[in-house]
């Protein structure tokens, strides 16, 4: 019954399709981005081999590496439009993915003798106002109540 509630509630609410449609989007983004980042096996551990599970772990933990990183320079390339003039808005950026893998060589030696090093400091924030985002759909606030 439940289900069914559900289904037709999906069936004729479009702004609840569009979001979920957008997530759904964003989790096959980020599935791919995954698979495109590690290899061997997509990623799922066939085995209770404690050597897969472990490379399995450090592909997970490279990929979140990738995204922060990718996160950075968009920020980074955001302030510098920013400081030359641009206007910048919240849409605009609410449509850019961090799942970039172009500049990434994945058949290629790293050094890892800088990991000591310490990075520079960041600043997490942006000069951007997000609230437009934030606000509800008016469209959409009925649409989480029970039939």
């Amino acid at each position: 019954m439940i289900r069914t509630v559900q289904l037709l509630r999906y069936l004729t609410d479009a702004p609840l399709r569009r979001r979920v449609t957008a997530a759904t989007n964003k989790v096959e983004s980020f599935n791919r981005f995954s698979q495109g980042v590690g290899f061997g096996n997509r990623g799922v551990i066939a085995d209770n081999d404690p050597v897969e599970q472990e490379k399995t772990m450090k592909f997970a933990l490279l990929t979140n590496a990738v995204i922060f990183h990718n996160a950075l320079d968009i920020a980074e390339i955001v302030r510098q439009l920013l400081e030359e003039g641009w206007t910048i808005e919240p849409e605009d950026l609410a449509h850019i993915s961090p799942y970039l893998t172009e500049h990434i060589k994945r058949f290629v030696e790293y050094s890892t003798n800088g990991l000591g090093i310490l990075p520079e400091a960041y600043d997490p924030k942006l000069d951007v106002d997000f609230t437009p985002l934030r606000e509800p759909d008016p469209a959409a606030a009925g649409s989480g109540q029970a039939a």
